[in-house]
């Protein structure tokens, strides 16, 4: 190895937005522990919308201050390994998902908190944490079934992507929603039973006109008005679980004034489910191995925005593309 320092990108103070609190910086690598590998990272996770939040300080359960470090899901090779490290050799394919070793070009790691995975490709960064997300979301809080109408919003991203997948492989009927023909396609060749551009035909008349009975399970990533929609076309015992509200993410959030939202799930036994991978940890390893199996075997498949970012100079760039709504698949940053 001959580099002796590397950049990564750290929030160095609080701001109202991504771009202004974020700032790159360059240390040393340092040396490693008995029980440590170095990995040279390949491709880092883009997610924007926490990514926003941390900047802000709008994270409730993170108590850090600046300067932290950025980025989670991250893959890469191991570059080297300590003395007592038996699990990992160097040349070894790694994926991890530490809090702030992503948005780096190295990172020094316990060997146990490394995945080992077949190659070092973007296309795994869909699956963990992103897809194992999707996965819990859907099984553990949405209790999902088979033979429901199931909607994904923001259907051909990153997550919504694999939602959609996972909701079929379960024998539901899929709805999603995306905002660009290209997306629409995407949806399509995943198996979408119903794609809603929402730039071209309005979501509430399409619920309301070719599911009047409403949508069992809602995968809800966008919030606002969708979000609204979504609430109002709820079966009886309808579930919508909250997977984030990216509308809202690099803004105020906006002040509702309208009847409570008791009044719309009472009458139909409906109900709305927050969901937060950290509260459910106990299923990722299962999860992250079937979704792997999944994936290993064609029976999902993963789609990786084409536009590419490289270098710690591109993360702000992939981060404000992201909030636009701009992805079709998972954003990755190359190194």
């Amino acid at each position: 190895m001959s580099s002796k320092t590397y950049k990564k990108l750290i929030v160095k103070k609080f701001s109202k937005d991504f771009t202004s609190a974020a700032e790159i910086v360059e240390e040393k690598i340092p040396e490693l522990a008995s029980n440590e590998i170095l990995i040279r990272n390949k491709f880092a996770g883009v997610n924007a919308g926490f990514d926003t939040l941390l900047c802000k300080g709008k994270i409730p359960y993170f108590t850090e201050t600046p300067p932290i470090d950025l980025g989670v899901e991250a893959v890469g090779k191991v570059e080297a390994v300590g003395d007592k490290v038996t699990d990992f050799a160097v040349d070894d394919a790694v994926l991890t998902t530490q809090r702030g070793g992503g948005y780096r070009e190295y990172q020094v790691i316990k060997s146990n908190l490394g995945f080992k995975v077949p190659e070092a490709t973007p296309e795994v960064l869909s699956l963990m944490p992103t897809g194992v997300s999707a996965l819990v979301a859907l099984e553990q809080v949405g209790e999902m079934n088979s033979q429901e109408i199931v909607m994904v919003t923001a259907a051909a991203g990153g997550t919504g992507h694999i939602a959609v997948q996972l909701a079929k492989l379960a024998g539901n009927h899929v709805i999603g929603t995306c905002g660009s023909e290209a997306k629409s396609q995407l949806l399509q060749e995943l198996g979408c039973d119903r794609v809603i551009n929402y730039r071209l035909e309005n979501v509430d008349d399409v619920l309301k006109q070719e599911y009047p009975n409403g949508v069992n399970l809602v995968f809800e990533c966008v919030g606002k008005n969708i979000f609204d929609t979504c609430v109002d076309n709820l079966a009886v015992r309808g579930r919508l679980v909250v997977v984030g509200y990216i509308s809202e993410y690099g803004k105020n959030l906006e002040q509702v004034y309208q009847e409570r939202i008791y009044s719309k799930l009472l009458w139909k036994a409906a109900s709305i489910r927050g969901f937060l991978m950290p509260m459910y940890k106990e299923y990722m390893l299962e999860a992250r191995d079937r979704l792997l199996d999944l994936f290993y075997t064609g029976k999902i498949q993963v789609a990786v925005d084409p536009i590419e970012f490289k270098g710690i100079e591109s993360v702000t760039s992939a981060v404000d593309y992201l909030l636009a709504g701009q992805n079709c698949g998972k954003v990755v940053v190359k190194f």
